[in-house]
């Protein structure tokens, strides 16, 4: 990506003598949705209140459309054009009107330019009719998009998101979601969103950046991040139930053959025999079968018994006991209709392409 919006290098952060970031770098493109993701205390919002020039770094730089922002005379005229947003919405006792405008008013815009952008950004936010509206009567979603369009008021290029749909239900949730799509595809704004919602962190972004203890990992696009995790502290966070260890026994031409535990997995990888290995791949890539002597055209097939089922909201996992625990992901509509109980036997199977291999140094 050539147009970057923001670039930072090595950046680092202390409180206290503690450190809670260091050596993040990554590069964020011109009118790109990108995501943060990682557990809390991981120093996401610490992250995205230095990159809104909100605190300072302790070390290395931020790079704001190729201005240094380490230039404390350009730090305000870039911090015009940034906002953020926090997953507690801050709503001033007085209408919805005036909740949106302080934002202008600081900047001393004129009652033309106020009303204008006023009424914008209700249009954008799906609240046109509410500017009279006091702001002690909002909802909760409702409140979260007056907050949302006080920040966008001031026609920002980048707008900061942090959690905003944390304290929100479903319904709220979508709502501010499709916002976000809109002002991204309407208005061509780079948004950079944290959140802990992994589903979130699919719909909304083309690229993810992983917060994990105070460093970032790894960033790539959902796929990368959702089915090829750099690591198994990765795996697990994004919800990868099969991660075993092994060792790579056989490679022939790049197809590999890796003990786990004295079952034999097929995978696609480079790494020579010999070399131990973390495989991993996902519950909902794997197919159930209830005809344990079946045949099956995925390279790895097994036949066992499912020990447990376990609900997971309207979906079920099956584990599978078949030298190793293999996790399952189906509809429970779908394990309804099997007849699916502890005890039975059955087969599973799944692709070697389907098979993430990590090297374990």
């Amino acid at each position: 990506m050539k147009n970057w919006a923001l670039e930072t290098n090595q950046l680092s952060k202390k409180y206290a003598g503690r450190e809670i970031l260091r050596d993040v770098t990554v590069s964020i493109g011109k009118g790109e949705i990108f995501g943060l993701i990682g557990p809390s205390g991981s120093g996401k919002s610490t992250l995205l209140r230095m990159l809104d020039l909100l605190e300072h770094p302790t070390g290395g730089s931020i790079s704001i459309f190729g201005e240094d922002t380490a230039d404390e005379k350009a730090r305000f005229g870039i911090r015009r054009k940034m906002a953020f947003l926090n997953q507690k919405p801050v709503i001033f006792d007085r209408n919805t009107s005036d909740n949106i405008a302080i934002g202008m008013k600081y900047r001393k815009a004129s009652r033309s330019e106020i009303r204008r952008s006023v009424g914008e950004a209700l249009d954008a936010v799906g609240l046109s009719g509410y500017g009279d509206r006091h702001g002690r009567t909002l909802s909760g979603g409702e409140a979260q998009r007056v907050a949302l369009a006080r920040a966008i008021a001031t026609e920002p290029e980048i707008l900061y998101l942090d959690e905003p749909t944390t304290s929100l239900d479903p319904i709220s949730a979508e709502k501010i979601e499709e916002i976000i799509l809109n002002l991204n595809r309407k208005r061509e704004m780079t948004i950079v969103i944290s959140t802990h919602d992994m589903i979130q962190g699919q719909r909304l972004t083309g690229r993810i950046g992983v917060v994990m203890d105070g460093t970032l990992p790894q960033v790539g696009t959902t796929t990368d991040i959702f089915h090829q995790p750099s690591t198994k502290n990765i795996a697990r966070f994004v919800g990868v139930d099969n991660v075993f260890p092994g060792i790579v026994r056989e490679n022939e031409r790049g197809e590999a053959v890796i003990d786990v535990d004295g079952v034999r997995i097929e995978a696609v990888t480079s790494l020579p025999p010999g070399t131990r290995v973390t495989v991993l791949f996902r519950a909902e890539d794997v197919t159930l079968h209830l005809d344990p002597g079946g045949k099956s055209s995925a390279r790895n097939s097994f036949s066992g018994t499912i020990r447990k089922l376990v609900p997971k909201g309207p979906f079920i996992s099956a584990v599978v006991d078949c030298g190793i625990p293999v996790a399952v992901l189906m509809t429970a509509r779908s394990a309804e209709d099997l007849g699916l109980r502890a005890g039975n036997a059955c087969r599973v199977s799944f692709k070697a392409t389907g098979v993430h291999v990590i090297r374990e140094y």
